[in-house]
């Protein structure tokens, strides 16, 4: 297959491996020298850290960590509009110099007047969701601008970082022109077009506003793009769930077609339940001959498992919620959110040039690792995961941990957001809300993160020699 053509930023989307491998090599070593440490890591106390641009204590992190927050809910952005809320996915697209550009998803799935956006054109004008650009200074520390760049798209959730430099959309969501929502009530959408799609999204704001309808519609979650061959994956978040993969018939242009596959684990058909760690299984493909199909009546919502029930059919794999997904240290991260014994979380990796699928860990109870849902790979070798769920009757604040290769979990970060009206009228306990779009600088000295809800993005850095990632 030929591979996409090269550019000087092209590390970007395998999370920097590219352009750090020897770094990225030696920081995995010394991970793990670390990881006798891991029970002492997995431990440590975090403290209560004030937000260098608001001075409120929103999070909480290991001593010596620091943060600036950026692109609330209701801020003025640089195009004179009002960022949206819900931050979700996100991830850096491209360096030009000190400077490094974000694109950030916005999972706002109602009807209604879609988000402005100047000089480019809505998909749906009555779709609210969509994606905002930010920019940040690593020279400097600080954030720069941010500005609408896609609109009229719905539920938009998670999504991946392209080699050519733009960011892949992905939508939550089938429900269409005239659909009923079940989770409103059966009320009737007021949507133009139909969803469900992945959206390629440039970040001068003039993005092709078609769906690319081969990587087919279903319940989208996470994509993440192999570098080398340009094959795309996707994860689907739904209780019965599909793992994908796209083959582009023209790597970089994803636009031009290809071919959507569904991955049979083999011997293992239904892996919702409980897998060892370390257990290692076989992957081969399935063809998915209609990656557009609702095979829904007329007068009801799209069937979103049209793409799942023909995988399955030919032999596909059952996974349960799978969402984050990213490509680093040449291997495909991905988790399934409620998947294992104990319903609390897996973490898978794939290995595409072995064609093997291996359980990097399962949580063994919630309050040890609690349904984690955005995911990304630091250029040092370790895993971020971002937690998406309570403890059940206790209210805990949602977490971030480190996983390192080894499958050693620790501590990074606590949600910490209690507001009295202090920035944009903002009053609320946010602790038990998700953290969303974790991703790292090229250099690995920022790490930037959402609080979905009240809608804040982090840059958060400090000494990542004391911890997993």
């Amino acid at each position: 297959m030929t591979q996409p053509k090269s550019t000087r930023r092209q590390f970007l989307s395998d999370n920097f491996a590219a352009a750090t491998s020897f770094a990225a090599g030696a920081a995995i070593g010394s991970l793990g020298q670390r990881l006798a440490m891991g029970e002492s890591i997995s431990r440590r106390r975090l403290i209560d850290v004030n937000d260098e641009v608001t001075g409120l204590p929103l999070l909480r992190l290991p001593e010596g960590f620091r943060y600036r927050t950026f692109g609330w809910t209701g801020d003025l952005m640089d195009d004179g509009f009002v960022t949206p809320g819900f931050h979700d996915g996100m991830g850096v697209v491209s360096a030009d110099g000190t400077l490094l550009t974000l694109c950030r998803n916005h999972e706002v799935s109602d009807d209604g007047v879609c988000m402005p956006i100047s000089g480019g054109v809505p998909y749906d004008v009555r779709a609210m969701g969509g994606c905002t650009s930010l920019v940040f200074d690593c020279e400097v520390g600080d954030w720069v601008a941010s500005r609408t760049v896609m609109s009229g798209t719905s539920r938009n959730c998670a999504g991946g970082v392209t080699p050519w430099n733009t960011w892949l959309t992905a939508e939550e969501t089938v429900l269409g022109a005239g659909d009923r929502d079940p989770y409103k009530g059966d009320a009737v959408r007021s949507f133009k077009k139909d969803h469900g799609w992945i959206f390629e999204v440039a970040m001068d704001g003039k993005s092709n506003p078609q769906p690319i309808k081969a990587m087919g519609r279903f319940v989208h979650e996470a994509v993440a793009v192999d570098r080398r061959t340009g094959i795309v994956y996707e994860t689907e978040d739904r209780g019965t769930s599909g793992f994908y993969r796209f083959i582009p018939n023209r790597p970089g242009n994803l636009h031009a077609g290809g071919v959507l596959e569904m991955a049979e684990v083999v011997g293992a058909p239904d892996l919702r339940g409980g897998v060892a760690n370390g257990a290692e299984f076989d992957v081969r493909w399935h063809r998915i001959d209609n990656p557009t199909l609702d095979d829904a009546p007329a007068d009801q919502p799209c069937d979103d498992l049209g793409v799942f029930k023909q995988g399955k059919a030919k032999g596909g794999s059952t996974f349960s919620r799978l969402e984050g997904c990213w490509f680093g240290n040449g291997k495909v991260v991905f988790d399934a959110t409620d998947g294992g014994a104990a319903a609390a979380g897996q973490i898978w990796e794939f290995d595409p040039e072995t064609q093997r699928l291996k359980l990097l860990f399962e949580s063994p109870s919630k309050p040890t690792l609690n349904m984690p849902d955005n995911l990304c790979v630091s250029p040092r070798g370790g895993i971020v995961l971002c937690e998406d769920n309570d403890y059940g009757a206790n209210e805990y604040p949602q977490r971030m941990f480190g996983l390192s290769q080894d499958g050693n979990l620790a501590l990074l970060a606590e949600n910490n957001i209690r507001l009295h009206g202090e920035k944009n009228g903002i009053i609320g306990d946010f602790r038990t809300k998700e953290w969303a779009g974790a991703t790292f600088s090229p250099d690995g000295k920022w790490l930037f993160v959402n609080a979905q809800t009240p809608g804040i993005t982090f840059a958060i850095t400090g000494p990542w020699e004391s911890t997993l990632v």
